[in-house]
């Protein structure tokens, strides 16, 4: 079976080569002038003079466009500066023209008046890639990547656990282990990060957020299988981030934050940035009585401090990010008995990053040659009261170099690169024996894994601008712990008609190392005993999907809509087996089928002056084999639907999101006696709810205040975990988790920037 995709995957990518033929285009660069030195200007407006046929310069300043059968007169246009015209554009053929703007001579001041998108989709980009923009983040209180997601459709968000405070995400029904995290385009929050990683970005640190579905470039690794979830973050430059920035934070559960940055310039060509973050909780909040604290006390610190520079033909960018957190959790002290053990759980986290960016640009016209390089420490200690203990520590290190240019024309562009990788766990993992009194470790083991992976890649891009759009890539690793050689073909094809429909296409292969302690913290939090059956393989898979999206001219508004359907089958996968024995989860590899089919329709339009409307709905249909049967995946919800409006006026905004959330497979707890007595056993969820809201207040130009409430129609899961009176028991499980754990949380917050 594997082959035969294998060969379908090749003929695919042959019959799209077919139709990669040479066009007659215009391309380059669009440049200004800023204190004598030329810089890359985005966003200009460049079409064929009296014609609708053109395109915008991206963020690097590029353009292309195809040659007008009849028009030979180009205009460059840019709200900070007058329009150019250029002529001469008359010979079919393709020309490379870089072209310099006079912006910023003609204008004191300039007041959009329209709001930037929270999000877009670009037409011209083969891969579906959805930009969650800063004014999106803003519309929500994000006080991390895990809460960035409220009003997006495609990617969910819940707790894995009702005692540590984990988020884990899921895109196309799997969880967020099968999506590859970015940070600036280089792997991250892997391994010992998997689980707590959401919270280690706070929100204010993003310029913006890509989602892409599927599988992602070849440049990035093999690791995307479900989708790839890139952070941009803040940068030195200019426009690029506020000269100082303080956000201050706080809600009805006494967390509260402080978030700054500021930057400055070094010399010619240099520009740092320090972004800082703190947060901690003062109270111990337990609302539903069961002495269990509803989120842990977390006391974070986290510093990021980069530097850019650029000077003629070299780029170069260099941080270093150190974070510190302890999480302690559990019972509350005080609503116990005189002489009761209580239950506590604590987790301390220490990771420290360093990572550069270098490149030069050649002569010739799109081509470069550029280095990423990246240094992780995760130091990792968890202690779970009666249960277990589990430490670890993990070095990792990452490089890829890349060289980018193009055949015959900037229509056909391609990329080729080398990468390495290298990952060294060492991890400590004790359970305690139920047969004793006393929490003694019965099982205590001690582990070391060392990964080296060098490889290799190339690229094929073709693209006519108006209709066409082709990436074509292959990679090869080898991995020396599984002793693996990894191919890892990848195709994306997109088609533009006229009529503003676009049509995407993308196939490929995916892999991943699995963590399986680390990436599942939920099984720490109950008692149930950790079994391995058998030793874990790569896990593997191929993802095909289509995407189909339409825009409208209603009036003078747009309406978007968008549909896809993307589905994924494993070739092997670990399965984490709560089915067999109430008391345990087994874990093997798959030996059967997997497979995950996820189908979304999106609807986003203005309805009228800057009122943002979004409808979406999903229905996921997510098996695996557990046992001898092929069974609906747990905790998965079956469907998803989603409104999102966003209304501004003056110096006020409103945001509300609802989300309607459908029922999932629960494992049984027959066999559980106290989750029995206590009716808290079920085979599904129930569908419910969830509505959150903010209001914005602009004071001036340089501060905001906001306010907002999450979960407002006040539904949580009741009583999520079993046993909560006598956590020592073997029937203690802090870890069927299914819906909301907190009920209405109020917030209230204040932004200081000057841009």
């Amino acid at each position: 079976m594997t082959n035969l995709k294998l060969i379908l995957f090749i003929s695919l990518w042959l019959c799209c080569s077919l139709l990669a033929t040479a066009q007659e285009s215009v391309s380059g660069v669009v440049y200004e002038i800023i204190e004598g030195k030329r810089s890359a200007l985005p966003g200009v407006n460049i079409y064929w003079k009296g014609s609708q046929m053109g395109t915008v310069s991206d963020a690097d300043g590029l353009y292309q466009l195809e040659l007008h059968p009849e028009i030979c007169c180009l205009v460059f246009s840019h709200v900070s500066g007058e329009s150019d015209t250029v002529h001469g554009f008359d010979e079919k053929k393709h020309y490379n023209y870089n072209h310099i703007m006079l912006t910023s001579l003609h204008l004191s001041e300039v007041e959009i008046a329209a709001r930037r998108k929270a999000s877009y989709v670009s037409s011209m980009n083969p891969l579906h890639v959805e930009h969650l923009t800063g004014e999106g983040l803003r519309r929500a209180a994000c006080c991390n990547l895990a809460e960035s997601f409220e009003t997006n459709a495609s990617v969910d968000v819940s707790y894995s656990d009702a005692v540590t405070g984990a988020k884990q995400i899921e895109l196309l029904g799997l969880s967020g282990l099968y999506s590859q995290m970015m940070a600036e385009n280089m792997p991250n929050f892997r391994g010992l990060a998997a689980t707590f990683g959401l919270n280690y970005v706070p929100g204010t640190w993003m310029n913006a957020i890509q989602i892409s579905k599927g599988t992602s470039s070849v440049r990035n690794g093999y690791e995307s299988i479900s989708g790839q979830i890139n952070v941009d973050y803040k940068k030195p430059e200019a426009g690029e981030s506020e000269k100082l920035f303080l956000n201050l934070y706080g809600n009805s559960a006494t967390m509260t934050e402080i978030n700054f940055n500021t930057r400055w310039r070094v010399g010619q060509g240099g520009s740092m940035i320090l972004l800082g973050h703190a947060n901690r909780n003062f109270m111990k909040m337990d609302d539903n009585g069961d002495t269990f604290m509803d989120d842990p006390m977390v006391n974070q610190g986290n510093l990021f401090y980069r530097f850019n520079y650029a000077k003629d033909r070299f780029e170069g960018m260099w941080g270093l990010k150190v974070l510190n957190e302890k999480r302690r959790g559990g019972q509350i002290d005080e609503k116990l008995p005189e002489g009761f053990m209580p239950y506590h759980i604590s987790l301390n986290t220490r990771r420290y990053e360093i990572f550069s960016k270098t490149g030069i640009l050649f002569n010739r016209d799109n081509t470069s040659l550029g280095l990423q390089q990246q240094i992780i420490y995760h130091n990792h200690c968890s202690y779970y009261t009666f249960h277990r203990r589990y430490s670890a520590r993990q070095s990792s290190y990452y490089a890829n170099l890349l060289f980018d240019s193009y055949i015959v024309n900037d229509h056909h562009r391609y990329s080729l690169g080398l990468s390495y990788s290298y990952d060294l766990y060492k991890e400590r993992y004790g359970e305690r024996d139920y047969g004793l009194l006393m929490p003694q470790y019965a099982f205590d083991s001690s582990s070391a894994r060392i990964e080296h992976v060098p490889g290799s890649f190339a690229e094929y891009v073709f693209s006519d601008e108006s209709h066409w759009s082709i990436i074509m890539g292959m990679r090869v690793d080898y991995n020396s712990y599984y002793r693996k050689m990894l191919y890892t073909p990848r195709l994306h094809v997109r088609f533009n008609t006229h009529e503003e429909l676009t049509l995407r296409f993308s196939a490929g292969k995916g892999y991943r190392s699995p963590n399986v302690l680390a990436e599942n913290s939920a099984l720490m939090s109950s008692a149930r005993a950790i079994r391995f059956l058998e030793t874990p393989k790569m896990e593997e898979a191929w993802n095909y999907g289509i995407n189909l999206a339409k825009g409208f001219d209603i009036g003078w508004r747009e309406l978007t809509l968008q549909a896809d359907v993307y589905r994924t089958d494993f070739v092997n996968q670990i399965v984490l087996d709560r089915d067999a024995d109430v008391h345990e989860v087994r874990i093997y590899n798959l030996n059967g089928k997997s497979y995950s089919t996820s189908a979304q329709i999106e609807a986003n339009c203005e309805l009228f002056r800057n009122f943002d409307l979004t409808l979406a709905f999903r229905y996921n249909d997510v098996k695996m084999t557990i046992g001898d049967s092929l069974r609906e995946k747990p905790f998965v919800n079956r469907y998803k639907g989603l409104l999102s409006i966003s209304y501004a006026f003056s110096s006020w905004q409103f945001d509300l999101t609802a989300q309607l959330n459908g029922d999932s497979r629960v494992p049984s707890l027959e066999g559980n006696a106290t989750a029995v007595a206590a009716g808290q056993n079920m085979d599904r969820s129930p569908a419910y709810v969830i509505v959150n809201a903010q209001v914005t207040k602009k004071l001036g130009k340089q501060w905001e205040l906001y306010a907002g409430g999450e979960n407002l129609t006040n539904y949580r899961q009741k009583h999520p975990i079993i046993a909560a009176d006598h956590p020592s028991k073997r029937d203690f499980d802090a870890s069927m988790v299914w819906g909301p754990l907190s009920g209405v949380r109020g917030y209230v917050g204040l932004r200081f920037a000057i841009e």
